[in-house]
This record gives C-alpha cells, structure tokens and sequence, in this order.
C-alpha cells in the first residue's frame, strides 16, 4: 500500500489521520493520473437486466440527489469568482442538466434536485423539465452560501426567496432543503428551526463526519425524524456513510464518489445494504459529469477537489444507478411516516427509525 496516495486524499478531503489509516485497512489506493484502469466496465444492457432482478428480489429502495448548481458556484471558487460575475460567465448547467436527465432516464431512476433559486431565476424552463420528467424539486438556497456566513434573518430571506423562485418556475411545491456545502453544523442548528418553521419537510445537510469544511461526526447516521427545541420537528436525510470501528468514512457522493475507487464504493454500499439494513443516500452535481468544463484559477486543493475525476463520474453513475432502485428523497421520507403510524417506534428516536426502516423493507 503506497501511503503517498491516502495523504494526498486526506490532505484533499480533510477526512482525518483516523479515517486514512481505516481506508488504509481497506486496501484502497487511488490511481495517479494517467494510470490505466484495470478492468472493464458492464455493459449498460447487463446492468438494466441485473438491475430489474434485484428489483424483482428486494424491496430496498435508495435516494438519488442532485444539488443543482453550474460549475462556478462551488464554495471552492468563492474566493476567486465573486457572486456578481456569475451572470457573465458562460453557463454549462442546461447542457449538463440534459446529459443528467439522460443518465436518470438510461437507469430508470427519479431523484430529488435541489435548486439553487439563482439558477431557477434564469432557467425557468429547465425547471419545469424536472418537474415534467417527475424528479422532486427542493431548496439549495439562493446564492450558495454557506450558514455560517448568514444571520438567521438572513438565512430565512434566502430560503424564502430561492422557494420561490423554483414554486414560481415549476407549480410544484418545495418541501426539502439541503444546505450549500451541508453547512448546517453544530453551530448552524438553528437554521433547521427556521426550515420548520418555514413548513419544510426536510433536510438533508447533516453529514456525520468529520471534514475541515462541515459535518456533526456524531449525527445519526440513517433517515430520522429530529425533535427541535420548539416543539416542531423536521426530517433528517443524512448523505451515506459507512461505519468501521468508531468512525464515518463518507460514500457514495460527490468527490468521494470521483475518488475512491469503485470497487470499494460497491462494497460499502453492499455493506450498508446487508449489515445495516438501510438505503444509501447517492449525490452528485451535473458539472460533476463535465470533464471539459472550463478550468477555473484557484488553489491545488480546491482544483484537486472539484477536478478530480470528472472523467470518471458518468461512468461510475451508470454503474452504481442501474444496479438498484433509486427515488426522490421525499419518497424515503413518506415512507417512514406512513409505516411509522401502525408501529409502536417513536420516529423521533434514530434507533428506531433504523428499526422502522428495517421492517418497512422486510
């Protein structure tokens, strides 16, 4: 095992000296550029077929997400592209936003999309797309900022706004949110009382791990309903995790997804599946599916992160997708709050929602 490669990782994701030395245990290595891949992938025909007879064998059904957002509005460029140059930059998100509808067609899977309400300002017509093709649509704020950065006055404007704007676009009501760069920490709680407050459903900004730039390490892991200070409540869809002695490695989204190899990103997901008994939570961001996209300045480590891989993300996508049964994330949650009125588990408690989860599928 060439230790070079987890610190270029760690360094990168900031996952932590305790989870590099877990994915170590893993045996995984990550290819430097370049490298030839080892081995071919499925065709898509035999991955539908494959597909359908897991459909036919098991009832467990995933969430698919995609936070829609163009190439230019990742907090890894915030400091070199400002917001009120967004407008002149050339846009790539309509022809990505194709090309994603096509692989969710290919894969006969429906997702819930979270919307930046700038992008859903000017691409109204897209949005209704969405709609159309029955994907769910939900909040990824306004301007993509991060809530740390927001008073709680602030943070309700932008949530308004951005709901908004994507209601306006589509006739569909707006139920979840997910917040840019899952910033919605220890220190950003209140933000989830305002979304209740607001009559959001749920939030999927929770991540349970450790990273320089958010996560709650020790959040529940699996879909649960949280009990807030007021009184209210609101869902929680936490992004996959799995779990090996006592830490969060971070699966199936995003840069994790582009970086680890495949082969690990199939056992942890079989490992959640079997051991667990819960969904995997998959996300990704349509630029993400753009290796030609143009070629931002910035630091080596934002550049790693947001470059990396892009060649490889359609590809892995078509893979993971056509070997199971993915829906909106609003699907998950109904699901838990039909079964959970005929049981005598409380859905505020995340062992008992696991619980609830378990036997919904069984």
């Amino acid at each position: 095992m060439c230790r070079s490669h987890l610190e270029l990782f760690a360094v990168n994701l900031a996952i932590g000296d305790q989870q590099m030395s877990l994915a170590a245990q893993f045996g995984i290595r990550f290819r430097q550029p370049g490298e030839a891949k080892a081995r071919t992938s499925p065709t898509a025909s035999s991955r539908l077929q494959e597909k359908r007879t897991t459909q036919q064998s098991c009832e467990l059904v995933d969430g698919l997400s995609v936070d829609l957002e163009d190439y230019y509005h990742v907090e890894a460029f915030t400091e070199q592209i400002s917001r009120d140059r967004w407008s002149v930059l050339p846009s790539r998100i309509r022809q990505n936003t194709e090309r994603t509808l096509a692989l969710l067609e290919r894969t006969r899977c429906r997702a819930t999309f979270f919307v930046l309400g700038w992008v859903a300002e000017r691409e109204p017509a897209l949005i209704r797309e969405l709609a159309q093709a029955g994907h769910e649509l939900a909040c990824h704020s306004h301007l993509h900022r991060q809530l740390h950065r927001l008073t709680p006055s602030q943070f309700r404007d932008d949530v308004v706004r951005s709901r908004y704007a994507i209601e306006n676009a589509a006739g569909v009501k707006v139920v979840g949110f997910r917040a840019p760069s899952f910033s919605v920490t220890c220190n950003t709680l209140w933000a989830l009382q305002i979304l209740a407050e607001e009559h959001f459903e749920y939030d999927s900004s929770i991540f349970p791990i450790h990273h320089d730039l958010y996560g709650i390490p020790d959040a529940p892991r699996w879909v649960h309903r949280r009990r807030l200070p007021s009184g209210r409540a609101i869902w929680e869809v936490p992004p996959s995790t799995l779990r090996i002695g006592k830490v969060n490695l971070p699966v199936a989204g995003g840069g994790y997804l582009r970086l680890f190899p495949l082969w690990f990103t199939r056992r942890a997901i079989k490992t959640i599946h079997q051991r667990d008994g819960q969904p995997i939570i998959v996300y990704f961001h349509p630029w993400e599916l753009d290796p030609d996209q143009p070629r931002l300045k910035a630091s080596w480590k934002s550049r790693f992160r947001h470059y990396n891989g892009l060649a490889k993300t359609e590809g892995r996508l078509q893979e993971i997708l056509s070997h199971g049964s993915f829906q909106p994330l609003i699907n998950l949650v109904r699901r838990l709050e039909t079964f959970s009125q005929s049981q005598a588990l409380s859905p505020d408690d995340p062992s008992s929602t696991k619980e609830l989860y378990r036997r919904a599928v069984s």
